[in-house]
């Protein structure tokens, strides 16, 4: 008889009523595997949008009439019960971290993972629940600002969605990098986006940003409630606009401007990257944070039965910072 543990089973597409916690077989790990007992685990924005399955071009990847794996969560933390017998970088015991990517699964008792995945010893000075969320937050806005845009001292960022994870990651690390910084929030999360190290503060509630007379290098919106068309006369010439958010019209504009000179759209699913170059960004994660220079703001923490509980919260448009699941 195969051992059970408890996982969190999304159902179907829809409404976080469609998350159910449930008794599944507990993974056994492959050769090459490590089995992790999830101490905490992610629930992000972009894990809310995937349990809706919209836009519907997502479902090309994860499952066209409901997610194909099931169980929901990507970025975890947690201690290594059993490893393969082909493994050699990890042993029993280790402290551990990393994302599944499109292998989801995370929110769950325990998980199977690759030791050749993106999965990294935590080091002492982190604790679970920083850690759960490095890959959402931290991961996505080096790559979007260090990787894709290439920032460097001097370049002046808007960052759009300032007070969610990966905006308030992308102030830390576009600080780090040396820009100037603008972040667009509002009226209650200004204080806090100023201490993270934004120079700039947008109200988006008495200033519509798109309008105003400063140009920037690089507008990074993290929520993709703007557009490239609204943000093209506030980008200087060769200026990129940037968004972890897919949609149909920011895909076509992100090929038509790849074949023009100019200000250009981009977007990337960071999840896409090869492993070991994950792997490598997510050290130098880890390298940024241990400088000082990186901190993990935490919303909320809650137990993974009431996972559907938390991406409610999500829902609601008011998350400041992660949102951490927790196995009690």
């Amino acid at each position: 008889m195969k051992t059970k543990m408890k996982a969190v089973v999304a159902t179907g597409y829809g409404s976080p009523n469609v998350l159910k916690v449930q008794s599944v077989a507990k993974p056994v790990p492959k050769a090459d595997q490590v089995l992790v007992k999830v101490m905490t685990s992610a629930a992000t924005t972009a894990d809310a949008m995937m349990r809706t399955g919209k836009p519907y071009l997502t479902r090309l990847f994860i499952g066209l009439s409901k997610p194909k794996t099931g169980i929901p969560g990507t970025g975890f933390a947690g201690i290594v019960e059993q490893v393969g017998r082909d493994v050699s970088k990890f042993q029993v015991g280790d402290r551990v971290f990393g994302e599944t990517a499109f292998g989801f699964k995370a929110n769950a008792e325990y998980l199977a993972i690759p030791e050749n995945g993106i999965i990294l010893h935590l080091p002492d000075t982190i604790d679970f629940s920083e850690a759960s969320n490095f890959c959402d937050g931290h991961l996505t806005s080096y790559n979007f600002l260090k990787e894709i845009a290439k920032i460097k001292k001097g370049d002046k960022v808007l960052i759009n969605g300032a007070s969610g994870a990966l905006g308030m990651s992308a102030i830390q690390i576009a600080k780090h990098l040396g820009a100037e910084v603008t972040g667009v929030c509002s009226d209650r999360n200004v204080g806090l986006i100023k201490s993270l190290g934004a120079d700039y503060v947008i109200d988006y509630y008495k200033e519509d940003f798109t309008q105003g007379k400063i140009q920037y290098h690089y507008i990074y919106d993290t929520v993709g409630k703007s557009s490239f068309e609204k943000c093209k006369k506030i980008l200087m010439e060769g200026g990129t606009y940037l968004s972890p958010v897919l949609s149909f019209p920011l895909l076509v504009q992100m090929i038509t401007t790849s074949f023009l000179k100019g200000k250009k759209a981009k977007f990337q699913a960071t999840g896409t990257n090869k492993e070991a170059k994950l792997r490598s960004m997510l050290a130098e994660v880890v390298s940024i944070y241990k400088s000082g220079n990186l901190k993990t703001i935490i919303d909320r923490q809650y137990p993974l039965e009431k996972l559907a509980e938390a991406h409610a919260y999500i829902d609601a448009g008011h998350k400041k910072g992660n949102v951490i699941i927790y196995n009690a």
